[in-house]
């Protein structure tokens, strides 16, 4: 009796419909502009973008032509009507292919390790996580002069003086599209490799212990089991390296690109011509800027539709790959 009694007495006063009423509708006031507002940032993002990619489709609309994409310049790079940009579609291509295939194998065996065989309070786990943290802030020009002092001076003229003591005329200590796309592939590294990370914490631990269950080693496991499970993943961190590195400047300036050639890189060895760098000669070295400027918007729509491009191939891969995995699921 006495337990009702104060269960009764501390019970809480009936809430005035007129004050849930006053709750309910500030919360929903709440919502709405809330909603209004990530709603109105959405838009703006993409009403920028929109203002972008529509001032650089009426600008360089009138001067893409097949001609200009499928030729090159063999005269002067400035001319309107024989100027081309096939040497630099080639020479950006190329980079950003080898690129991929150097971030890629480095990027994917450094998330393995951090995520399958790491212990996260060890010193080296630190270390290894510290750097690729601090990599992701590092400006792209610090990227181009390591490039060049590290891969160029240093691993270019140590192979020369050991494979060409005798030639004073250096084959790997100069400029190439080796040394920029290694360049490239140490910038966006930490991109693959937190991409990856991700990916492979994503699988649940129960297929790892299953698999280790039925005998498999802990290698078989995630080569047979973790990695296909997490490749579209993996896929898209190098679909974000390919976007990252596709316009860069900075870090190929000393380590590859060339103001002019009247072929194309025909080994590693050799300079490249580059979309990219090819519009900062355009909108700095023309002796006429009002002349080029159809030129100089054109080569940046070429650039914007390359990237377009090379995204579109991955992201067509990473799509098949997801789709064989549903299958044999």
């Amino acid at each position: 009796m006495d337990t009702q009694s104060s269960q009764l007495q501390f019970r809480p006063p009936p809430e005035d419909p007129d004050f849930r009423d006053l709750r309910v509708r500030s919360r929903d006031a709440v919502s709405f502009l809330f909603t209004g507002l990530t709603g109105l940032a959405t838009w703006a993002i993409i009403a920028i973008l929109g203002v972008i990619l529509a001032n650089i489709l009426l600008n360089g609309w009138s001067g893409l032509s097949w001609r200009f994409i499928t030729s090159g310049s063999d005269q002067d790079m400035f001319d309107v009507n024989t100027a081309g940009v096939l040497p630099m579609i080639i020479g950006t291509s190329a980079r950003v292919i080898l690129m991929t295939i150097f971030v890629i194998p480095i990027g994917v065996i450094t998330a393995i390790y951090l995520t399958e065989y790491a212990r996260g309070t060890s010193l080296l786990t630190r270390i290894i996580r510290g750097a690729v943290n601090n990599l992701a802030g590092v400006p792209s020009i610090v990227f181009g002069l390591f490039g060049l002092g590290f891969f160029i001076s240093f691993v270019g003229g140590s192979m020369d003086a050991l494979f060409r003591p005798n030639n004073p005329e250096p084959l790997w200590g100069k400029p190439a599209i080796l040394w920029a796309s290694l360049t490239l592939a140490v910038m966006t590294l930490p991109v693959v490799i937190v991409a990856t990370e991700e990916s492979l914490k994503a699988i649940p631990l129960g297929l790892r212990e299953a698999s280790l269950a039925l005998g498999a080693t802990k290698l078989q496991t995630i080569w047979k089991i973790v990695l296909p499970q997490a490749l579209p993943g993996i896929l898209t961190g190098g679909i974000l390296s390919i976007s990252r590195a596709a316009g860069e400047v900075a870090p190929i300036l000393f380590t590859g690109a060339a103001y002019y050639m009247a072929g194309y890189p025909a080994a590693l060895t050799d300079q490249f011509m580059d979309l990219g760098y090819h519009v900062y000669i355009l909108s700095t070295q023309s002796p006429n800027i009002e002349l080029t400027r159809p030129l100089l918007y054109a080569t940046v729509l070429v650039l914007l539709m390359l990237t377009f491009a090379l995204n579109i191939v991955a992201i067509l891969i990473r799509g098949r790959m997801r789709r064989q995995m549903r299958a044999l699921q």
